[in-house]
């Protein structure tokens, strides 16, 4: 059964180290939204950015306990207990939308409904069997969330989710366990009572439950506040409560970096390489051993296997660019579309039409790639490579990091892409246009004015250009 943090006159004996926690008095007043920098350096001040990489991140957990009630007020605006009354209003399900759940010795115990969630009811399961209420990606619905995340995602080039707990005194919704995502806790209301532990498996990759015996005593335990912020890596396990006296506790956990490994990047980009590299080493192209498919043993293969690996080792030393699979697609097609105020609604092209005489400059140049694929539109059994431009400015807020239930799924169950194809012969021209902060589409790297105009023109109806 884990231990509930009801008596604090023990908090003396904390056991974090000094180095994860920062004091801070002078912390900001508010959020700083100019650019994915300056919003990261802002949510984790008075930490410097290059000091939070260098002894931290993937290392170590940071506690900032802050003494800021402006910083405090402005959490708490992010999501309160209150809000889910409104909320609930909007259509919400179980399961979906909301958990609610309680750790009862040692293990989750969910009290989810069925179909839509009922407020009453809810807040009766709140009060009563004292149940945790885990709100999922509350991003979809709160703008502030939206506007925090989205900056994130493009600091990041990750995709950044979140969840919402509220917790009533005296209860834990969730045994210990570690994540496979990094995580960003931010107190919004009330107190919590965390206890953090040595990882058992460092930078994991999957979710895992750990039971009471194995995991030891606690590293790290202390209290967080609102305006308080608690970083720590995947793999860390972790338990939190709501002490005894505090009448509940509500907190957003910000995650990222999920599946976003080097192993990850060697799996998306391994199979391009040797692909690229078989049309021109006839090494690669050369037959498998007869039977080796039938064996129980390769021993005997694994020599061939590192020469080739050696070669596809030389191969990258004259290689500036490796062709993305699905990382960069996956990260493009689901992500937040830029938040814009109060023309989110309206990204629309405006402005004058590009001619051949127009200065052009690259708007929401984190929200697009440029990708060389083989062209999909083809029949042909051998396709030519294209290159095909994705971004995320028509992707959709509130089916954001829910799976494959966005409305715009075509009908085999894919996610639609947004973005445009053009022949292999405008990919020197499109890198110019990334690379440059404007250029004038007479410059353009292509053979003729009408593929200039006609690349200028695609990219400006897609609101990925502004003429200046």
């Amino acid at each position: 059964m884990p231990k509930k943090g009801g008596k604090h006159a023990e908090m003396g004996k904390e056991t974090q180290c000094k180095r994860a926690k920062v004091e801070a008095d002078c912390s900001p007043s508010v959020m700083s939204f100019e650019n994915p920098e300056s919003l990261f350096g802002s949510l984790i001040s008075p930490i410097k950015q290059e000091v939070f990489f260098r002894e931290y991140w993937e290392q170590k957990p940071l506690l900032i306990q802050r003494n800021d009630p402006l910083l405090a007020a402005y959490y708490q605006s992010l999501f309160q207990l209150s809000d889910l009354k409104e909320l609930c209003s909007q259509g919400l399900y179980y399961g979906r939308d909301i958990n609610i759940c309680r750790c009862v010795n040692g293990k989750k115990k969910v009290l989810n409904k069925e179909g839509k969630v009922n407020y009453m009811q809810l807040k009766k399961d709140f009060d009563q069997k004292k149940a945790t209420i885990q709100f999922h990606q509350p991003q979809r619905f709160k703008e502030e969330l939206w506007k925090i995340q989205e900056k994130l995602e493009c600091y990041f080039g990750s995709l950044v989710g979140s969840n919402v707990y509220i917790t009533p005194q005296g209860s834990q919704g969730l045994p210990p366990h570690y994540d496979d995502v990094e995580v960003f806790i931010l107190q919004l209301e009330g107190e919590k009572h965390w206890r953090l532990y040595k990882p058992t498996v460092h930078l994991a990759r999957e979710y895992n439950v750990e039971s009471e015996d194995r995991i030891g005593n606690p590293t790290h335990e202390f209290i967080l506040k609102p305006g308080d912020l608690l970083y720590f890596p995947r793999g860390t396990i972790h338990q939190a409560d709501t002490p005894v006296g505090v009448s509940y506790s509500t907190h957003v956990t910000i995650s990222t970096y999920q599946n976003n490994s080097w192993g990850d990047f060697l799996l998306d980009t391994i199979p391009g390489l040797v692909f690229d590299t078989a049309k021109e080493d006839v090494a690669l192209r050369t037959s498998i051993p007869r039977q080796l498919l039938m064996q129980v043993d390769i021993a005997d293969a694994t020599k061939k296997l590192r020469n080739l690996l050696r070669r596809l080792a030389d191969r990258l030393e004259n290689t500036r660019e490796l062709r993305s699979s699905d990382m960069k697609k996956d990260f493009i097609m689901n992500r937040l579309p830029p938040f814009l105020g109060c023309d989110s609604d309206s990204l629309t092209p405006g402005g004058k039409l590009p001619k051949i005489d127009s200065k052009i400059r690259l708007q929401f140049r984190d929200h697009a790639i440029i990708t060389v694929e083989p062209d999909q539109e083809s029949s042909d059994e051998v396709r030519r490579e294209m290159v095909y431009v994705y971004h995320s400015l028509k992707n959709r807020r509130e089916t954001h990091m829910m799976g494959t239930e966005d409305d715009s799924t075509t009908e085999e169950g894919l996610t639609q892409t947004h973005g445009l194809r053009f022949p292999l012969s405008y990919l020197d021209a499109l890198k110019q246009i990334w690379s440059c902060s404007t250029v004038t589409v007479k410059e353009l790297n292509l053979a003729s004015a009408d593929e200039k105009e006609n690349l200028a023109l695609s990219l400006w109806t897609e609101c990925l250009i502004e003429v200046i």
